[in-house]
């Protein structure tokens, strides 16, 4: 039995079943969905039709790959904008690699499309479009019925070293730059976002997730069922923080009804008008971090804080300023000596 349905790619899926199996193939157009149905359909039917292990056309391309894996795999995952994003770019930037037959990939095919990469992006970049590429034919194989040679040619790749570390603080005046900055006719909630990431310490994604049901107005607390780590937390909220969160409208069930692609943007903006050089809003939790430390709160507590499940990368996020430390430094001193 034949059947054509439309993808959400907006491309169409031609899928014929015969005895249990299935094979099937997707087209840019619907005539050529069609017709592959009817040949490889009339090929079933005499018997002529080499069938896979898992139902499927033994001879997917990358992007064929790629497009399945889009719309079945990373369609579930809770990054799925962003991933959708980049398995698309990939498709139509890399049509050469794109268009070649998975069971003819080579290890030194994705070598000098590494090499390609790194000429243009971060090595984080490089490392997180490799681990869905991975995947996925990790994925064809297991699930899909695809064969590779000598194993998944991606994973034989060394990845680039990842150098995340960062040390970026506000500087004087920087702060206030940024709030006078802000367009509030454009984006009026910019301003509160960023009030509350320093305020709380919180990821964009956590920030942008929030929602009015989970906030505790009398105990000064808000919930996030979801985080970036899988854990569930609660996130104490302090004076400034609650007046902001007093200020916002309830016309949504987000706190912050805004797409992190929107913010990104924004941010870009901001930053230019502000004058504000090598700030990313990340930082924004960096900054956080290091207050509640600088505050006098123990690990323990800014742990509970910012949701870090490891203090070693709690660490990463806590950058004091030295002159803060030889300020407190002299202060001991001063107190020995008397």
């Amino acid at each position: 039995m034949a059947t054509v349905n439309k993808r959400p790619s907006g491309k169409w899926q031609a899928m014929v079943r015969k005895d249990g199996r299935s094979h099937s193939k997707t087209f840019t157009k619907r005539a050529d969905a069609l017709k592959w149905a009817r040949e490889t359909e009339m090929l079933a039917e005499q018997g002529l039709l080499q069938q896979t292990a898992a139902g499927v056309d033994s001879n997917m391309s990358l992007g064929q790959v790629l497009e399945r894996y889009r719309d079945e795999v990373t369609s579930k995952k809770r990054c799925v904008e962003n991933e959708t994003y980049a398995i698309n770019g990939f498709i139509r930037s890399c049509r050469t690699l794109s268009s070649k037959r998975i069971d003819k990939l080579t290890t030194a095919d994705f070598v000098a499309h590494r090499d390609q990469r790194m000429q243009r992006v971060k090595p984080a970049t490089v490392v997180r479009e490799f681990g869905w590429m991975q995947h996925a034919i990790d994925i064809a194989c297991s699930d899909w019925g695809q064969r590779v040679r000598d194993g998944n040619p991606v994973k034989q790749v060394r990845r680039p070293r990842v150098h995340n570390g960062r040390e970026r603080r506000l500087q004087a005046g920087e702060w206030q730059a940024l709030l006078e900055a802000v367009n509030e006719a454009r984006l009026p909630l910019m301003k509160p976002l960023l009030r509350l990431a320093l305020e709380t310490g919180m990821r964009r994604g956590e920030l942008l997730s929030m929602e009015w049901r989970y906030v505790d107005m009398e105990r000064c607390t808000v919930f996030l069922p979801q985080t970036k780590n899988g854990c569930a937390r609660t996130v104490p909220l302090s004076p400034r923080a609650m007046n902001v969160l007093e200020e916002l409208p309830r016309t949504e069930d987000r706190c912050l009804p805004l797409s992190g692609n929107s913010v990104r943007l924004a941010f870009d903006r901001l930053r230019t008008r502000a004058g504000v050089v090598d700030l990313t809003f990340h930082d924004m939790r960096h900054e956080a971090v290091s207050r509640f430390v600088e505050s006098g709160l123990s690990l323990a507590q800014v742990q509970m804080i910012s949701g870090h499940r490891d203090l070693r990368m709690l660490m990463r996020y806590t950058h004091l300023q030295t002159d803060d430390i030889v300020a407190k430094l002299h202060a001991i001193g001063q107190q020995v000596a008397a």
